[in-house]
């Protein structure tokens, strides 16, 4: 009897203590919906990820924390609920930092504090706390290795850099990319490329005048993979998932691969931001600054990097799996100047659709 009752013992005590390992935020309750850019397999991840550490926060989208949307979607859906003063969520999480300037700008914005930001973060900040990056795309090019041969007896050299996509006459009707209008990622690599230190819009009537064609990234590799396109415009992430996927189906491609230009990659740091209390969905400020410090831990930044995105972390080694260097990749990034990207967004679109879709 005594036997049984130490087992009963010592199974409630291992119980409760990996019931408070388990759920460390078990104080943070309310509901939260969180607007995100990111692909459906890595807000799963981070749902589920999210429902164990804040086992008593409840989410608000459906059973998910997350509303999905392309960043440019998002953008047009947030600027509609401004109109009426209040958002359809209490955090966001898009691909490109200037939606983050304006709404601080707008009073849209509540600050968090996050602990030693700089000793943190490898990406910008903002100092008084209103956004915090959380993970990095990378704009790229990709090819299909096993055509190279072809497209050179054809007379087509597969480009090495951002301008010979978009310069090079022999690849015309050859080359695809994603739409700036709907992808966040997409408007910040154009946003960078046609700033007047870089190419200006004369890289957009280089994209026209070679007939890029607009389009998902999944059927650009598609059109890659045929024939059909030398070469696409795409997030890094996106040709690493397909490689990795292929690999553990024990089926692995060598007709993929990526491009890291010659002229330099687009780094896009994708940020958190909690929406002020008076403009947000379920007024639940303290649970948003738990989740953002959450964002900003080891745990969240592993799971960044298994949706084949960088870690914002300094001296964080690890990278996604196929990846370079994430030091390299900073080493080599063109940069986007992303205050021009929020004062000129409606010009760059307008000169987008005026050049490129008009074509």
């Amino acid at each position: 009897m005594k036997k049984i009752l130490a087992f009963a013992l010592t199974l409630a005590l291992m119980l409760s203590l990996g019931s408070a390992a388990f759920a460390v935020n078990e104080d943070v309750e309310g509901e939260v919906v969180i607007y995100s850019s990111m692909y459906q397999f890595v807000l799963d991840m981070l749902d589920e990820a999210i429902k164990k550490e804040f086992p008593n926060l409840t989410p608000g989208n459906n059973g998910s924390f997350f509303f999905y949307g392309g960043t440019s979607s998002l953008i047009t859906k947030i600027y509609g609920e401004m109109e009426t003063g209040a958002l359809d969520c209490d955090m966001m999480l898009v691909a490109e930092p200037a939606l983050s300037l304006e709404l601080k700008e707008a009073g849209y914005l509540e600050p968090v504090e996050i602990e030693d930001p700089a000793d943190l973060l490898r990406f910008p900040y903002d100092e008084e706390g209103y956004w915090y990056p959380v993970r990095v795309c990378n704009m790229v090019l990709a090819y299909n290795p096993e055509m190279e041969e072809a497209w050179a007896a054809k007379g087509v050299a597969i480009p090495k850099s951002f301008h010979d996509f978009a310069t090079d006459p022999a690849l015309k009707g050859y080359i695809s990319m994603g739409n700036p209008m709907s992808s966040g990622t997409t408007f910040a690599a154009v946003a960078s490329l046609t700033q007047d230190d870089h190419y200006g819009e004369d890289y957009l009537r280089g994209l026209a005048a070679n007939n890029v064609m607009i389009e998902s990234g999944s059927t650009a590799i598609t059109k890659l993979q045929t024939g059909e396109c030398a070469a696409i415009m795409i997030l890094e992430e996106s040709v690493l998932k397909v490689l990795k996927e292929a690999e553990d189906a024990g089926t692995p491609v060598t007709n993929l691969a990526c491009i890291y230009p010659e002229d330099g990659v687009v780094l896009i740091p994708s940020t958190v931001m909690t929406v002020a209390e008076e403009h947000s969905k379920n007024v639940n400020t303290e649970a948003c600054e738990a989740l953002e410090q959450w964002f900003l831990s080891e745990d969240a930044q592993k799971l960044i990097l298994e949706g084949y995105m960088h870690s914002v972390f300094k001296g964080m080694e690890e990278i996604p799996h196929g990846s370079v260097d994430t030091q390299w990749l900073i080493d080599h990034d063109l940069g986007v100047d992303w205050e021009n990207a929020y004062r000129n967004r409606e010009a760059i679109n307008t000169a987008w659709t005026e050049i490129v879709t008009a074509k």
